[in-house]
């Protein structure tokens, strides 16, 4: 699933016979515009197929839940509305009815301290605890809100929301996430190895393709194609190249480029990872950072090494966020700072996630064993300063689960002299990260994004993903 901008929420506004139904009418005239508002799409009752088109009775609910399942396909989440002690039983029943197995929100109005009496009162303060313990009996996962209660027509809802979108972005993009495996695991990366049956449980598919597929499709690319033309312009919009480079370095990389793209799309690839040295340098001569950076920036995050694990992390952290992730190295010591490190690769980070000039040159480490003529194509330059998320998954076999760890840092303007990718970063209690990696069989490789998300991604595994999670804090 490529990152949704516009999503299809499925509103239910309850309501009970013995409250006011025009608590119901006020609260459909503040939802619907403030969806709208927020660059979405809703499904709801018509205000005419029930009391003020709001949920009660079993009755009601079936009527939602018809509704809902006839648009299943469009709904990426349901927000439940309640401007009063709402009918648990009709809610409940709209949900089990429409099985739909998407996120769910549930929010409730606040009562005014000058407005509850018999004909104005609420108690959606306590209706929200009825329908959420209704959603426990039935075993149905949802999100709360910031407070328990508040204004339907405040900041606080908008933000609620905005996360919410986030969490049925991860949620569903997981679910159905397919992951391209583009070659071998180079044989010396044993540390990257994951169980695609393990994935799948999850929704995960991983598709996988020989790189000589990829290879031979490059080669193929003929020199005078469109497309072709229109490559070797984006790689040279994309960086800046030293006038050392041969134009048939740029054309191979671009022809690499061309069939790696070809092939995700056609196999509606949402994240890929590639077999990125040595065979490619060896049987074709360029490297592959500059097209998984290219393919970053398009919001298709590529991972190293066949690193399938981490490019689910990866994708995890661009659903939750919008914007580019890196699969990084937890690298290098900083110095005696023991809450700072230097995380560093090749690089195939993202133009967007650097946010700085960039360089595009021969693999550095690399390059010296398989020669700068055969490795051209890595990204190179500092990371700027700013906050980050991190995240990695790891699929343990041994218990048949998928574990995972979740933090955020700050990248700082440090500097540090080694080539490549570099990204000063510093994490609080980082030592304590660092158990629990080595302790708890991680994988060297870790994704990060720019920005804050890591309670979104907290929510979707805690709630509804159920994956072990280590929230360092």
């Amino acid at each position: 699933m490529a990152y949704k901008q516009k999503l299809t929420f499925g509103l239910i506004i309850g309501t009970r016979d013995i409250f006011s139904a025009q608590l119901g009418l006020e609260a459909r005239k503040t939802l619907l515009p403030k969806i709208e508002a927020m660059g979405h799409d809703y499904i709801i009752l018509p205000k005419d197929a029930t009391v003020s088109g709001s949920v009660d009775n079993y009755e009601d609910g079936k009527k939602c839940a018809r509704l809902f399942s006839e648009n299943r396909d469009k709904i990426d989440g349901i927000i439940i509305v309640l401007p009063n002690f709402s009918n648990e039983l009709g809610i409940v029943n709209a949900i089990k009815l429409a099985n739909l197995n998407v996120p769910i929100m549930v929010q409730a109005i606040d009562d005014d301290n000058d407005k509850v009496d018999v004909y104005s009162r609420r108690d959606a303060f306590c209706g929200k605890i009825s329908v959420c313990n209704n959603f426990y009996q039935y075993g149905i996962k949802f999100t709360d809100t910031t407070f328990h209660t508040y204004p339907l027509n405040s900041d606080l809802f908008e933000k609620d929301v905005n996360n919410f979108a986030s969490i049925c972005r991860v949620v569903n993009g997981l679910r159905n996430a397919r992951i391209g495996a583009i070659g071998a695991r180079p044989a010396a990366f044993q540390t990257v190895r994951a169980s695609e049956k393990i994935l799948q449980a999850s929704g995960i598919t991983v598709v996988t393709v020989d790189l000589s597929e990829i290879l031979g499709a490059a080669n193929k690319v003929d020199n005078q194609a469109a497309e072709l033309k229109i490559k070797v312009g984006e790689i040279k919009n994309y960086g800046k190249i030293a006038s050392s480079v041969h134009e048939d370095k740029i054309i191979r990389q671009a022809k690499f480029g061309i069939a790696v793209e070809n092939w995700l799309t056609a196999n509606e690839i949402d994240a890929s990872t590639i077999e990125c040295w040595d065979s490619l340098q060896h049987n074709y001569g360029c490297a592959s950072c500059l097209t998984m950076s290219m393919l970053g920036e398009k919001l298709m995050p590529s991972a190293c090494e066949v690193d399938i694990a981490g490019a689910v992390s990866m994708y995890t952290l661009m659903l939750a966020s919008g914007n580019a992730p890196a699969l990084l190295d937890w690298n290098n010591n900083f110095g005696a700072d023991r809450n700072k490190c230097v995380c560093t690769h090749c690089s195939n980070y993202p133009k967007s996630f650097m946010q700085n000039e960039l360089s595009i040159g021969s693999l550095d480490v690399l390059g010296t064993v398989l020669g700068q003529e055969d490795t051209f194509g890595a990204i190179k330059g500092k990371v700027s300063p700013g906050d980050f998320s991190y995240f990695r998954i790891s699929t343990d076999d041994s218990q048949g689960k998928i574990k995972s760890y979740l933090g955020k840092g700050k990248f700082t303007s440090d500097p540090y002299g080694m080539d490549g990718g570099i990204a000063v970063s510093q994490v609080d209690n980082l030592q304590q990260l660092l158990k629990y990696i080595c302790k708890n069989g991680f994988e060297h490789h870790v994704a990060m994004v720019r920005g804050n998300v890591a309670e979104i991604i907290e929510e979707s595994i805690d709630t509804y993903l159920g994956w072990n999670l280590y929230h360092h804090k």
